[in-house]
């Protein structure tokens, strides 16, 4: 009775937050568990699931596996809004259950954050878990990469049946492999992408503490590491890029092996880190059953999440957003962005709580980039958000001249400001900043909500 309880609650709130132009993406999943507190085991029974976890990419990871099983002929719920602590994994399993508890969808792709997958994970019972990477995030809320790292350990521990796709470049994701015995598949990039580390939260050996030494970088601490003092070293992929003939703005052209047979693959999503995020994809697939070359083909029809390199056309502006939330993933957006060429940027930075309260991150991006060429930094920049000064103080000190620095604050300005604009934009906000720019531009050119 309380399961019937929590369920019908749960759908009957969502239909009125949404009437209501809201998400009803939490607050129905925690009206759910305070009536049913297992709520989540319980309608998780008898779904085929996929968890993805980690610092950054499991919302694109999360749609390229949707893609690629839907293309393959299953027909997953998913988490696609992002709501991706327990209330919110709660609020989905329950719009995908009927009124008894029995799900109407018998597959899943499921978002987790990080700090909550230790709970989840155990009660959701995943058929396969994707790690992406662990890096230093919102010390807020996750504190130390050590402690993300071990809530992710005791995670896998509740899941003993679970495949483990692993980031096989990131020596701390790699690390968990024995925490999996004989059920570990990793993933990588074989092929360096960077000249060094720019920011690393992993440089010492989490086995001895050692200095790692590398054959070759993708990005921050990934890439092809090796201990020369307890010789902890990288793991040969089970599926790996194993070369990148083309990063273009609408994509890339790189070939795969998958358990010993290479592939040519496209994917349609740029920027370099989205070749780890395929790679997870397809690791984890083929761990269902899914025909490699199936599955790969699906990378060339992937579609972004909400703000993560999601595309808006207003006017004569080509709009970029990308989601930014800390360093590591910020030095990323800044390299594609430099990789563009003539470009105009935004930067909004918030300190909510799904921010993180603490700014002083921007600090440790590489800002810097942008301005080592005078002839390619952006030609108009622009900030918003509560912290705008922050971020323009930030800009100075990075090389841009602080009087050409155009400060808007309120979003219907900053959209308005945006349509009047030509060629390449690239918006680069914090979580909460976001979302009601997201759903200005999105109402703008009819894009549907990003719950949907």
């Amino acid at each position: 009775m309380r399961l019937f309880l929590a369920i019908l609650l749960c759908k009957l709130s969502r239909a009125l937050l949404r009437l209501l132009g809201r998400g009803g993406t939490a607050l129905p999943g925690t009206l759910a568990l305070r009536l049913c507190p297992d709520a989540v085991s319980r309608l998780a029974k008898g779904i085929r699931c996929v968890m993805v976890t980690g610092t950054n990419g499991k919302t694109t990871t999360c749609r390229m596996i949707e893609k690629l099983l839907r293309e393959a002929g299953y027909d997953p719920m998913a988490n696609r809004s992002g709501s991706n602590l327990e209330r919110g994994i709660a609020a989905d399993l329950c719009a995908n259950a009927a009124l008894t508890g029995r799900p109407k969808k018998r597959w899943a792709v499921i978002e987790c954050d990080e700090a909550a997958f230790k709970r989840v994970c155990g009660e959701v019972q995943p058929a396969v878990v994707v790690v992406t990477n662990i890096f230093r995030d919102q010390l807020d809320r996750y504190g130390e990469v050590t402690h993300t790292l071990e809530g992710i350990r005791i995670g896998l521990e509740r899941a003993q049946k679970a495949v483990v796709c692993l980031n096989a470049d990131d020596s701390l994701v790699a690390s968990l492999a024995p925490d999996a015995p004989d059920r570990v598949r990793f993933y990588g990039i074989d092929a360096a992408l960077g000249e060094g580390a720019d920011v690393s939260d992993a440089p010492r050996c989490i086995v001895c503490g050692a200095e790692y030494e590398y054959e070759y970088h993708t990005f921050a601490h990934l890439g092809g590491f090796r201990c020369p003092g307890c010789g902890y070293s990288r793991t040969e992929p089970d599926v790996a890029v194993t070369a990148v003939d083309a990063l273009t703005a609408e994509g890339s052209a790189v070939e795969l092996r998958v358990d010993g047979k290479t592939y040519p693959a496209a994917v349609s999503l740029p920027a370099a880190y989205n070749l780890y995020n395929a790679a997870a994809a397809v690791a984890a697939a083929t761990a269902l059953g899914v025909e490699p070359a199936r599955a790969i083909k699906g990378l060339a029809r992937i579609e972004s999440g909400f703000g993560r390199m999601e595309r808006f056309e207003l006017g004569e502006a080509k709009i970029t957003m990308i989601l930014v939330k800390n360093p590591a993933g910020c030095d990323r957006a800044l390299e594609y962005m430099a990789s563009v060429g003539e470009v105009s940027a935004v930067f909004c930075l918030n300190d909510g709580t799904a921010d993180g309260t603490d700014v002083s991150w921007i600090w440790d991006a590489a800002f810097e980039r942008l301005f080592a060429d005078p002839a390619g930094a952006p030609h108009n920049i622009i900030v918003s958000g509560r912290r705008a000064e922050d971020m323009r103080l930030r800009l100075k000190y990075a090389g841009a001249d602080e009087n050409a620095v155009t400060v808007i604050r309120e979003v219907k300005a900053l959209a308005d400001e945006l349509a009047s604009m030509s060629g390449e934009v690239l918006v680069m906000p914090t979580y909460t900043a976001m979302l009601p720019l997201r759903a200005e531009l999105a109402g703008r050119v009819g894009r549907k909500e990003f719950w949907k």
